[in-house]
């Protein structure tokens, strides 16, 4: 089946019936078991670590900060993050020391046998908090990453404004609450380090043991297993923990499984930026924007790990898919003392893009406007630019896309009948509300150069061909939708095509599988690379006996027949890094989504009863694959919205329990109509661009909007637990 068509997944079955074997799974002869001795306090000294004697430690593995044989840098954008902490700790539940051991009993013993003492140190829980020198831990002002985007010049023109609307917009972190926890396997293998598990990155893993370790990269062998589910959470995480597993493995001489339970998982792993967006914007008396300043804070946790490009990301989308002349956007991510914060669906747009589209309604109601009008005069045209001075040159009528949205949802209709219903009903409340968004398709600015991605497609004997990339596939259907890329650009049955594991021996480098980048620029490069490996035989794609031809050039003696592609700048992008002017992505796709929701006065509860979700996304490549994407993204961003309250006590998450950490079931959802516009993009293979993380972006917005409207009350933060609604709602004589 070609691209397009709608091939079940190729590793479904194996799933469904418990043949995929995940880390945990994998039969290791004589593998011993892992664990990590962790900081109780969120700043301090390591004072003393003490053993208990009446323990037998003789068979114990013990890992600390003098046996790792590189530098103590975990290898990210920076290098300031211990891979264990040696004279102090930065954050609650930082890596002290590594222990080993065949019983997992006997290991759970050992780490109730050690005590490590820790002077606490003033700590910064809250990134807005006044810094004192005994608080500056990063540089000379804790900001990890601080970004400036001008456009025009805002000042001036809010002297002459009609209209000057100002809100405070916040957002909460988030767990990942992937299916599979983190772990890793490590061994050696034919003189090889060899680390298996599960993570989105393979070469980010490979980078950060060549670096820890101070050895080559043919030193060391890294391969994904099959992945239960990432959403970011195994991307950068990853590397912490293979490189905890490697250094145990290296020690003890024997195969090293660390299998994180729940409970540590939650506490431990990153999770979504916390953020807080303010805006001041300045309209004229039809209600077009004139200026806008924005200012953007995201707590980074302890360490940078990747907070400069999420912040990057969200300040890029900060000002949302509407044309202003002037623009300015302020952005920073601030250290506390919080465990890092990371990667997760999204990368920062959903934070702003919430307060961007929260702020929108609260402009229409404060200048008395209808919403979906207010939009229409402000949605960015053909020839006008974005926050970055980006020229807006898609084919897609981004009001008529709008328009599209509501009349699926009903949206006039439904405001009247809402209307009616509050004012007869005494205790139930129902609203619709509605975000308009985009989303940039790719690593930001120049970072699609500085990857320099490689794809191969090699044919073999057999006739059949093997897609060589390091994209990893976490549940999205990676292997299944470049399967149908390869098919269709060779005019091959599916069935010759496969998907070799991401094997950093053998696989090239195609970049990490992030920033919704996989199907459109991996996708592109892999039909470039089926371009070169025709052009070998001297055939078109569609022609008749490739299979046979492949086989033949394959099966001479001495021979190969390698189709290779390397990403190439293309001329038309310009990107200047420092003043963040240009083209921040090559490409981006867009969407309305509508809520509807029913908020009990009596209980606070809010109940979403109709989403509908339309984005244009270039070309489907897969149907059912592109609608799951869609949806999940919708349930994670009503969980967000809604559900999902990460607790903090010293910085750390308190309520890292599924008990106590509440998701959205089955029972909370509402029907999700998912709709997809086509109008293909030359960037992508066969037109597609990426999806995977816009479906995070709408649902908050849309449904905090649908509670405004509901109750009639400003609400300018998420999760709107029941507690929130009921304090904003309180003394208005509701219920």
């Amino acid at each position: 089946m070609p691209a397009g068509a709608d091939l079940p997944r190729i590793d479904g079955l194996d799933k469904l019936a418990g043949r995929a074997a995940y880390v945990d799974d994998l039969p290791t002869p004589g593998a011993w078991h892992g664990a990590t001795v962790r900081s109780s306090v969120p700043r301090g000294k390591i004072r003393d670590i003490h053993f208990d004697p009446a323990f037998d430690w003789n068979d114990i593995t013990i890992v600390d900060h003098r046996d790792i044989p590189g530098p103590n840098q975990l290898k990210l954008i920076d290098v300031d993050q211990p891979v264990l902490a040696a004279g102090e700790v930065r954050h609650k539940h930082e890596p002290i020391l590594l222990l080993a051991h065949p019983s997992v009993h006997k290991l759970r013993d050992a780490l109730r046998a050690i005590r490590v003492d820790v002077e606490p140190l003033p700590a910064i829980l809250d990134p807005a908090a006044p810094l004192t020198p005994d608080l500056i831990q990063y540089k000379s002002d804790n900001v990890l990453k601080h970004i400036d985007i001008r456009q025009g010049d805002p000042g001036p023109v809010f002297a002459r404004a009609a209209h000057i609307i100002e809100g405070e917009y916040v957002t909460g972190s988030q767990e990942h609450v992937y299916l599979e926890t983190q772990g890793m396997l490590a061994q050696w293998q034919d003189g090889r380090l060899t680390v298996r598990g599960s993570m989105q990155c393979p070469y980010y893993v490979l980078d950060a043991l060549t670096h820890l370790f101070g050895r080559s990269r043919d030193a060391f062998r890294v391969i994904q297993s099959p992945v239960g589910g990432g959403f970011g959470g195994k991307e950068e995480y990853p590397s912490l923990l293979a490189i905890h597993a490697a250094l145990l493995a290296e020690k003890s001489g024997a195969p090293v499984k660390m299998i994180y339970d729940r409970q540590e998982d939650m506490a431990v792993t990153t999770k979504r930026h916390p953020s807080r967006t303010r805006h001041r914007t300045a309209l004229d008396k039809d209600g077009r924007l004139l200026a806008m300043e924005i200012d953007v804070l995201l707590d980074g946790g302890a360490y940078v790990t990747l907070s400069p490009v999420v912040l990057s990301r969200g300040c890029i989308h900060a000002a949302g898919p509407y044309f202003c002349e002037n623009i300015h956007i302020r952005g920073e991510a601030r250290l506390t003392n919080s465990p890092p914060y990371g990667a997760f669906r999204g990368f920062g747009a959903p934070q702003t893009i919430f307060a961007i589209e929260r702020h929108m309604d609260v402009i229409a109601a404060r200048i008395g406007i209808d919403p979906v009008e207010l939009r229409r005069r402000n949605l960015v045209r053909t020839g006008q630019p974005l926050a970055t001075g980006q020229i807006y040159k898609e084919p897609t009528d981004l009001p008529a896309l709008m328009d599209r949205a509501l009349d699926l949802a009903q949206y006039k209709a439904r405001t009247q009948s809402h209307a009616e219903f509050n004012k007869s009903h005494p205790f139930l409340r129902r609203g619709i509300g509605f975000a308009t968004f985009h989303h940039g398709a790719g690593f930001t600015g120049g970072g699609e150069t500085y990857l320099a991605s490689e794809v191969w497609i090699e044919g073999k004997p057999d006739g059949t061909v093997e897609l060589q990339t390091a994209q990893t596939d976490m549940g999205q259907g990676t292997t299944t939708i470049l399967t149908q890329v390869v098919a269709e650009r060779l005019g091959i049955p599916t069935e010759q095509v496969r998907v070799a594991t991401p094997d950093t021996s053998r696989v090239p480098n195609s970049g990490p599988t992030v920033a919704s980048r996989t199907a459109m620029v991996v996708g592109k490069l892999i039909e470039q690379a089926c371009d070169d490996l025709l052009h070998q035989l001297g055939r078109k794609s569609g022609d008749p006996e490739i299979s046979d031809d492949i086989r033949r050039h394959a099966s001479l003696p001495g021979k190969s027949l390698v189709g290779r592609a390397k990403y190439q700048k293309p001329a038309s992008i310009q990107w200047d890094d420092k003043t963040y002017r240009g083209d921040a992505y090559a490409t981006y796709s867009w969407a309305t989504y509508v809520a509807d929701v029913e908020v009990d006065l009596r209980t606070c509860r809010v109940r979403v009863t109709d989403f509908v979700a339309l984005q244009e996304v270039g070309r489907v490549l897969n149907t059912t694959l592109a609608t799951g994407q869609i949806a999940g993204g919708v349930v994670q961003g009503i969980g967000w919205a809604l559900y999902e309250n990460v607790v903090l006590e010293d910085g750390a998450m308190k309520n890292c329990q599924m008990t106590n950490y509440v998701i959205p079931s089955a029972g909370d959802l509402p029907p999700i109509r998912v709709v997809f516009e086509e109008r293909p993009s030359h960037w992508g293979p066969g037109g597609a661009k990426g999806i995977g993380e816009l479906p995070m972006d709408g649902p908050a917005p849309a449904i905090v909007n649908a509670i405004s409207r509901a109750v009639t009350t400003t609400i300018n933060e998420i999760p709107v637990t029941p507690e929130l609604l009921l304090k904003a709602t309180e003394g208005r004589g509701h219920g």
